[in-house]
Formats: C-alpha cells, sequence, structure tokens
C-alpha cells in the first residue's frame, strides 16, 4: 500500500548532474530529508557549477565516473531513473558499478508508469532495507522529462508531504 513512510535514517544521496540526480535532491530538500552524496571536483555539471545548496562532497578528481562509483559504493541501494527503456551512459555505468560491487539496484522507466515505478521502488526500499539510497539517472539534456518522473514517483512512493520519522516526532512533542 502506497505511500509508504520513510525508513528511519532515510536520505537520498546522488551526483548532482542535471536531471534525476537533482529531481531527487530537490525532492529531498523540499520534503526535509537528509541528503547527500559525492559529486566530481569542482561540483562539475552539464550547465556549470553544481549550486551549494546541494549537500555534496567533492571526490579527488573531476571526473563523473568516480562520483558514479563512490555514490553506489555508499549507498545501501540504487535507484535508476529512466524515460527510455534502455539504459544508457552515466545510467548504464551506475548498473554496472552496482552488479560489480554486489549492491542492490533496479531501473525504473518511464514505460511502467508512476503507480508501478512507487509500487517496485517500495518493494526495493523495503526488500533491501536501504537507509541510503543512491537516486541516478539521465541528465535533463539528454531526457528533459526525467525529473518529473523522478519526483512524481517519490511522491507516490513516500508521500507528497511525508517528513522523516525523527521530523515528525520533533514536531509533534
Amino acid at each position: 500500500m502506497l505511500p509508504i513512510p520513510l525508513p528511519e535514517g532515510f536520505r537520498i544521496i546522488s551526483g548532482g548532474q542535471t536531471g534525476a540526480d537533482r529531481a531527487a535532491l530537490d525532492w529531498a530538500i523540499r520534503r526535509g530529508v537528509p541528503h547527500g552524496g559525492w559529486c566530481p571536483r569542482g561540483r562539475l555539471a552539464e550547465e556549470g557549477p553544481i549550486p551549494p545548496r546541494y549537500r555534496l562532497r567533492e571526490t579527488p578528481q573531476p571526473l563523473y565516473e568516480e562520483r558514479t562509483a563512490w555514490n553506489v559504493r555508499d549507498a545501501d541501494a540504487t535507484v535508476i531513473f529512466s524515460i527510455a527503456p534502455e539504459l544508457r551512459g552515466g545510467s548504464l555505468l551506475t548498473r554496472e558499478l552496482a552488479r560489480q560491487m554486489g549492491k542492490p539496484w533496479l531501473h525504473l522507466p518511464a514505460s511502467l508508469g508512476v503507480e508501478e515505478a512507487a509500487r517496485r521502488l517500495a518493494e526495493f526500499v523495503r526488500a533491501c532495507g536501504a537507509r541510503t539510497l543512491n537516486a541516478a539517472g539521465p541528465r535533463a539534456s539528454n531526457e528533459p522529462q526525467i525529473g518529473r518522473f523522478v519526483i512524481a514517483v517519490l511522491d507516490r512512493c513516500f508521500g507528497a508531504d511525508t517528513l522523516p520519522v525523527e521530523t515528525q516526532a520533533q514536531s509533534s512533542g
């Protein structure tokens, strides 16, 4: 049954690129969900430096691959969003790194629709007990609609007005 409560201590990490990464971070910021992750040295993204409001740490090298690997490594699980049915580029690399590291991963193409994608994400988070979820996917220039899909799925999965468990306790106290 959707939405599901955010697991205690839940946080979203990503690399801060435009598109899927940034949408997941924006979702977390708006919901008061802790966020973080690794970005390339110099806070590189396709449109220029990643804004400081995203609490990302820089990797030693200005390489997207290093950032991707470190986010997969530091997450309990990775979700890869896409509009296209097949993964390519950095999204494909993300999946391959998760496989190599033995980390759980889930690909959610938009062809599933928001409801089914949210249901699968909820099952995935429960099954692997993810507290740190790496959100990945294509950049905005490759799939301009990806941001809306990511936010719609996260809203449906966790609730559009859900606060983390510890925030709920503080605000009701």
